[in-house]
């Protein structure tokens, strides 16, 4: 018996096969991001979660399907435009919710009514089973930041570049680049780079935000990226690692980690001593 080709199909017709392709964003899309890849779980009850980007460029997790506009509140209403959240109504029946007014493991600010508090049973249901599974801890995360022993790197270091600074989402060397890879995954690669120019450490003052009162003069330790040419800034400030900068085509997958610093709001991120030496990691 002759076999079979493996390019023909079981009747001997022909089989075409189609080349995989990258996902990409269009370059008049408002949202940069790619939906795929945007689905997540809460961290403190485990029940999925659709990242969003916000006008001002923030993420805001949202519950994963659409509910009637009668039976959710009206400052809780959200409705999704060009692949960004905006937190009203468009005039339509049907509109999205944030999800931590859902939350089983935060506690509601307002009488939710009956169709959400049956919704936050149904999600607490789901918490209980993924608890009892083991799949999640008793636990929920603390929310407030770790303490670092002194000299040691921050977990959230604030990172000066561009002529602004920012709160990093996590130290430096844990920065992961947000571009989608052609196995349509995040590239694992870090932003930062051992062959490539470093930053330097630096104490520097916190210097009130525009329209902030002055706050008393207080020195912090800023990594500075501000020597660095203006293009590996702009690979910072993007987060993406050295091989995709060079490859514009290439999508994000994630949304950066990157905070505008707040002397306020931040007060629990900043350091008055420079981490020592041998144990930054280079």
């Amino acid at each position: 018996m002759c076999p079979r080709p493996a390019h023909r199909h079981w009747d001997g017709s022909a089989r075409t096969t189609h080349p995989r392709r990258p996902l990409q964003v269009s370059t008049t899309s408002p949202s940069r991001l790619l939906r795929t890849g945007q689905n997540g779980h809460c961290r403190r009850c485990g029940n999925r979660v659709d990242i969003y980007q916000r006008p001002d460029h923030r993420p805001v997790a949202l519950h994963p399907a659409e509910l009637a506009t009668d039976h959710v509140p009206e400052d809780c209403r959200w409705h999704l435009s060009g692949g960004i959240a905006h937190p009203h109504t468009d005039s339509s029946t049907w509109c999205r919710i944030p999800h931590h007014v859902i939350c089983p493991r935060h506690t509601p600010i307002s009488h939710l009514g009956p169709h959400l508090d049956a919704l936050r049973r149904r999600l607490a249901l789901r918490t209980r089973r993924l608890i009892d599974t083991g799949a999640l801890p008793a636990n929920a995360p603390p929310a407030t930041p770790r303490a670092v022993a002194a000299g040691s790197p921050p977990a959230r270091p604030i990172v000066q570049l561009l002529l602004n600074r920012y709160l990093a989402g996590s130290p430096l060397e844990d920065i992961q680049c947000v571009a989608q890879t052609r196995q349509r995954r995040r590239c694992p690669q870090p932003v930062r780079d051992p062959s490539l120019p470093a930053g330097r450490w630096r104490l520097l003052p916190t210097g009130p935000r525009r329209g902030q009162l002055t706050l008393p003069t207080r020195l912090m330790a800023v990594y500075d990226l501000g020597h660095l040419p203006y293009a590996e800034q702009l690979r910072w400030r993007s987060q993406r690692c050295p091989a995709h900068t060079t490859a514009p085509g290439a999508a994000d997958l994630a949304l950066t980690t990157w905070q505008t610093f707040d002397p306020l709001l931040h007060a629990a991120h900043t350091h008055t001593r420079l981490p020592h030496p041998h144990t930054t990691k280079r």
